[in-house]
């Protein structure tokens, strides 16, 4: 018997959730929802998931990145993927040092004024937002990749597929 995956879905609007959760459900997943950080640390504490999916950007600039960070960082959570949605456009690396690579194109292609850069190497599956904080530090948060918004049933499943062995 095939034990069922779990995955927290964090995303401040509802109708994303709505599609995210109905595709995964379809597909056999069991789909846990949050609207925001604190929320998402709530469920992912309690539940355990074997992937959580979180929005870029919600009520603030940061808070994606925030709640990302956190899962990251924390013993807590060590191990679980997490997979970003954003409709901010994702720079493709061939380098499979990606942090590297977004160094490199904020400081020698003169764009330290950048935000946010997203990151992935398709190949390696390496990914990352370098992205500056409130305080104007830049920040690298490793990630497990990216999923692009407006979302596609079959891009979607193709990456959390990808990462939920």
């Amino acid at each position: 018997m095939e034990i069922t995956k779990k995955i927290v879905i964090v995303d401040d609007d509802i109708d994303v959730l709505s599609i995210v959760e109905t595709i995964l459900k379809n597909e056999g997943f069991n789909v846990i929802t949050a609207e925001n950080k604190i929320e998402g640390l709530s469920k992912v504490r309690a539940e355990k998931p074997d992937l959580v999916i979180s929005d870029v950007m919600m009520s603030t600039h940061f808070e994606g990145f925030e709640f990302a960070k956190e899962l990251i960082t924390n013993k807590e959570f060590k191990g679980i993927p997490v997979l970003m949605q954003t409709s901010i456009d994702v720079f493709a690396s061939q380098d499979q040092d990606t942090m590297r690579f977004a160094r490199n194109y904020r400081n020698e292609m003169d764009n330290n004024d950048l935000d946010v850069l997203l990151i992935e190497n398709k190949k390696t599956g390496s990914a990352g937002i370098d992205y500056k904080n409130e305080k104007g530090e830049i920040i690298w948060l490793p990630v497990d990749g990216f999923i692009a918004k407006p979302v596609r049933a079959k891009t979607l499943l193709e990456a959390v597929r990808r990462v939920i062995k």
